[in-house]
């Protein structure tokens, strides 16, 4: 183009200078802006931001536009609830649902009966796992670090209803009762205490709901029936006739008929040293005879009043070794404790959760 320009006319070679060099301006002022383009924009291809500015430069652009990273979620969060009705209904105040409230009650059964031993004022600390960015919803103990879920197919998004907290404390006046949720590497969830022992007991303390405890344990008793001072080797939980007796551990049924005194009693043998009884039964469960095994929680007979009874309840007995045993504070057996590894797995976790409770 130039060199057509040299070769033109006076006039038009002028005006050709001209155009030329406001064409040269342009093609520089829009190369400089293509070039800023390039470097603003975080979605240019990197090799155009690049060739466009100095190395040095493009590092400070990195630099620049990574901004301060936001402080991470907590991994825990603790929330707390004060009784005023009962656990259930504190709990469910809190999110978490009917089947893992009904879930810890079974774990908390060898320490506490909700019904009889939370006053109210009693409070009840639940640590949940933060865990929102699982597809799935489920939390698997895949390190020392993660606790499991209860459910595996519980989520544990804050904004559900269905959280199951990893820890819990219940504190009940001076005395406070703590467990944690582990899934073991045989991929089963328990609650245990912080010493490793599964919290639910192979026995319930309780074999009935009951109104209240009409008579205690007592190796000395004016019996009210005989008018004599003898043992009472058990304890009556007062219930009205008709409520259904449970079996407080798996046991095989040893005898189960008329006695007198006991009236209808069931006495079941149970493993190890244990052996339990259930008198003044109003009938039995159907089909329960001599030999049969039952397993914890099922109904073996009725509350009744027969044999020496002055209004109906449950008469129950506990025996070690074929000594009797008060029910209300005999220790219970529980399930084998952790071992291994996964007692390992598990201190490091209660160290992780124990100071948040």
């Amino acid at each position: 183009m130039a060199f057509r320009a040299i070769a033109a006319s006076p006039g038009l070679a002028g005006k050709l200078i001209v155009v030329s060099a406001i064409g040269l301006t342009s093609a520089a002022w829009l190369a400089h802006r293509h070039a800023n383009i390039a470097t603003d924009d975080p979605l240019a291809d990197a090799a155009t931001a690049t060739s466009a500015a100095p190395a040095q430069d493009a590092a400070s652009r990195v630099a620049a536009s990574a901004a301060p990273a936001s402080e991470s979620e907590p991994a825990f969060r603790v929330e707390t609830a004060v009784v005023e009705h009962s656990f259930s209904e504190a709990a469910q105040r809190l999110g978490v649902d009917a089947a893992t409230t009904a879930r810890l009650a079974r774990a908390f059964s060898g320490r506490l009966d909700f019904r009889r031993d939370l006053q109210r004022g009693s409070e009840i600390r639940f640590v949940f796992r933060n865990d929102t960015n699982d597809a799935n919803g489920v939390n698997e103990a895949k390190d020392s670090s993660n606790v499991s879920s209860a459910n595996a197919g519980a989520s544990q998004n804050t904004s559900s209803s269905g959280d199951t907290p990893v820890a819990i404390r219940i504190s009940n006046g001076n005395v406070s009762h703590d467990l944690f949720l582990y899934r073991n590497l045989a991929g089963k969830a328990f609650y245990y205490s912080a010493d490793g022992h599964a919290a639910a007991p192979s026995f319930l303390r309780y074999p009935v709901k009951f109104t209240r405890v009409s008579s205690h344990f007592s190796m000395r008793r004016l019996d009210p029936v005989t008018h004599r001072v003898q043992p009472h080797e058990g304890v009556d939980l007062a219930a009205p006739v008709g409520t259904p007796v449970h079996a407080t551990a798996r046991g095989t049924v040893r005898f189960a008929g008329w006695q007198t005194g006991y009236g209808k009693v069931v006495k079941l043998e149970n493993f190890g040293p244990y052996s339990t009884t259930f008198a003044h039964l109003s009938r039995f469960a159907k089909h329960l005879k001599v030999g049969q095994t039952v397993s914890k929680g099922q109904v073996i007979g009725y509350v009744g009043a027969t044999g020496w009874a002055t209004g109906p309840h449950l008469h129950y007995e506990v025996h070690v070794d074929q000594v009797a045993q008060d029910p209300l504070t005999v220790d219970l057996p529980h399930r084998d404790p952790l071992q291994g590894e996964d007692k390992q797995r598990f201190a490091q976790q209660v160290a992780l959760i124990d100071p948040l409770l």
